[in-house]
C-alpha cells in the first residue's frame, strides 16, 4: 500500500482516482498513491463530485460537511481533504479495506 496521507493542522489529505458513470457506487481499493472509486453519477454539473463527497462521508463515518475537494473539480484525480480526522483514523479506515 504505497497511499501516503498528509495531516495539517486541521485534517487529513489524500488523494483519490474516480471512475464516474459506474453501475454503483463503491471503493474499489488503493492504487499507487491513490483510493480507487466508482461512482454511479455522470461526470456533469458536478453530480460525480457530490456522489464523491457523499460515498466519503459514509465510508469515513463523518459530515459531508467535513468532506472536502481540494483540487481536481473536473478532472477524475482529486485531492480530498478531511476535517477533524487524523491519519491515525485513516490508517484504521485503510487496514479494514485489507481484511
Amino acid at each position: 500500500m504505497d497511499l501516503k496521507p498528509t495531516l495539517s493542522a486541521r485534517g487529513v489529505c489524500f488523494g483519490v482516482k474516480v471512475t464516474p458513470g459506474s453501475s454503483r457506487n463503491s471503493l474499489i481499493a488503493v492504487e499507487g498513491e491513490v483510493l480507487k472509486i466508482r461512482l454511479s453519477a455522470p461526470p456533469a454539473e458536478g453530480k460525480a463530485n457530490k456522489a464523491l463527497i457523499e460515498l466519503l462521508s459514509r465510508l469515513l463515518s463523518v459530515s459531508k460537511s467535513r468532506v472536502h475537494i481540494r483540487s481536481g473539480f473536473s478532472s477524475k484525480r482529486k485531492m480530498i481533504f478531511i476535517e477533524n480526522y487524523d491519519v491515525a483514523q485513516f490508517r484504521e479506515f485503510l487496514s479494514h479495506l485489507d481484511s
